[in-house]
């Protein structure tokens, strides 16, 4: 156990964040570097070390929390990241971009503010980093055996580095310009610079991984030459079909996809362009959809000095506390205010957009909702609560609704479908093509980064049994998880 008085003596304290007037005028991570460090250790000894440490079944990585807690507490920092990389490639993701469920698991967290599980495991790899703990870890030996990435997301960056440190020839395509997936392109500079991907691939090139770009699997390489070239394929596409609205005006210009406006952003940070081509400069921005995509471009707007934002969801706004019907230790959905959210805009929840409305040049020009309750299973609208507000960019960020199938993908390989759209496949993360494997969101749906590290390492490991007949890949996910076919 790290203290074992540190949560009854130590209160919570989280990473501070930079003044809203000094980030919102550039592009680099809101926090104040450095700021982690001196509260770090007590913060971790606030783990209670718990006879059944909940928080292990809170992460679908099986994170060792309260081993890493107890070396960060006693500042060894090495020990603490072996223990973080035994469960997780990439801690820098998750610890910068995950919701933590861990914390919402935390067994001090059912009568104290939870331990800061999510800012010790930053602070661990930011030192690791730091100080050199990080290497390459090639294979001693190479298997004969190659695979084929398609994706280089979270789900596949992590199946990747697994499968070539068991010694498999791997490589991975992307059909972007550049490796990262939704990491490098869908989230903002301000919430993980790209530094952090860009160093894990240096780190996975010389372990042995090779990464080909604008290579799009189904348009560039049919699925037949792809299988004939390697032994294994894993798909980690990705569920990139963004929902749309099809509402009266939905043609007009300046409606937008968020993946359509928040990766152009980031590519002026990659030096691509001067200025984006969508840009949210003078206008009046409407983010519709109220998760974690929204926040993104409600941040992106700030930074790109847009005339005012708002930000709408067709749900009620969440409660502060726990409802009695997510009791801990599940993940509850509560309201949150993210570092976007702090810089301004206003949100506004439990209404529906009837239509856009457009000026004489087709540009959108104003948004026309309406407030909804939820009623028989639907949600109506409420009579005389329509109302307009400007609107000169509109994104789109409801979400994902499965895996692109529109570059053949899908039909080349013969892949059959869930009753979802997604990939279908066994609790091996195989699909019904011999050889073939799925893994995050293209088999799972629209997910957070835990559960792609995840599925990436669990199918790396059917892979690796697939082509050896056994498997020593640790997998947080095993084969007789169920819920995989749910």
């Amino acid at each position: 156990m790290a203290d074992p008085k540190g949560f009854l003596t130590t209160g919570r304290e989280v990473a501070e964040t930079r003044p809203v007037a000094e980030r919102v005028k550039d592009w680099n991570e809101v926090y104040v570097p450095g700021s982690l460090l001196p509260i770090i250790s007590k913060q971790a000894g606030r783990c209670m070390d718990c006879g059944i440490p909940f928080c292990h079944n809170g992460c679908p990585l099986g994170n060792l929390i309260p081993e890493w807690n107890d070396f960060a507490y006693r500042e060894d920092w090495t020990a603490a990241s072996e223990r973080l990389h035994a469960t997780n490639n990439f801690p820098e993701f998750t610890g910068r971009l995950c919701p933590a469920p861990c914390e919402s698991a935390c067994v001090l967290g059912i009568s104290q503010p939870a331990v800061t599980i999510k800012n010790v495991e930053v602070s661990i790899i930011d030192k690791a980093w730091d100080s050199g703990d990080v290497t390459p870890q090639p294979p001693e030996r190479l298997s004969g055996k190659t695979v084929a990435v398609i994706g280089s997301g979270p789900a596949g960056l992590a199946a990747a580095q697994q499968l070539t440190r068991a010694g498999h020839t791997v490589a991975v395509f992307e059909r972007a310009d550049r490796i990262g997936g939704l990491l490098r392109y869908g989230i903002p500079e301000f919430k993980m610079e790209k530094v952090h991907i860009n160093r894990r691939i240096e780190q996975m090139r010389a372990e042995g991984t090779k990464f080909r770009t604008e290579v799009e699997i189904g348009r560039d390489i049919d699925a037949a030459a792809l299988r004939r070239r390697y032994d294994a394929v894993v798909i980690a596409a990705g569920a990139t079909v963004s929902r749309d609205l099809p509402v009266p005006g939905r043609e007009l210009a300046g409606i937008h996809y968020a993946m359509e406006y928040l990766p152009l952003a980031n590519k002026v940070q990659e030096g691509d362009f001067v200025a984006p081509p969508i840009t949210a400069e003078g206008k009046h921005v409407v983010v519709i959809g109220g998760g974690d995509t929204g926040a993104d471009c409600v941040g992106t707007a700030h930074r790109q000095g847009a005339a005012s934002v708002t930000q709408l969801e067709i749900m009620p706004r969440p409660g502060e506390e726990r409802s009695t019907g997510q009791p801990w230790p599940t993940f509850p959905m509560l309201y949150k205010v993210t570092s976007a959210h702090e810089e301004g805009g206003e949100r506004v929840y439990s209404v529906s957009t009837t239509h856009f409305e457009g000026d004489e040049d087709g540009n959108v020009q104003a948004l026309h909702l309406v407030e909804v309750e939820f009623v028989d299973g639907k949600f109506t609208p409420k009579p005389g609560t329509e109302r307009r507000i400007p609107a000169q960019l509109v994104t789109l960020a409801m979400g994902f609704t499965g895996i692109d199938q529109s570059n053949g993908l899908v039909d080349q390989f013969g892949l059959e479908l869930d009753a979802r759209g997604n990939v279908a496949r066994d609790a091996d993360f195989a699909t019904n093509v011999d050889g073939v494997f799925v893994a995050g969101d293209a088999g799972r749906g629209q997910s957070l980064i835990v559960w792609a590290i995840a599925e990436g390492r669990s199918a790396a490991r059917g892979v690796d049994r697939y082509l050896t007949g056994a498997s020593d890949l640790p997998a947080p996910i095993r084969p007789t998880d169920r819920a995989l076919t749910v």
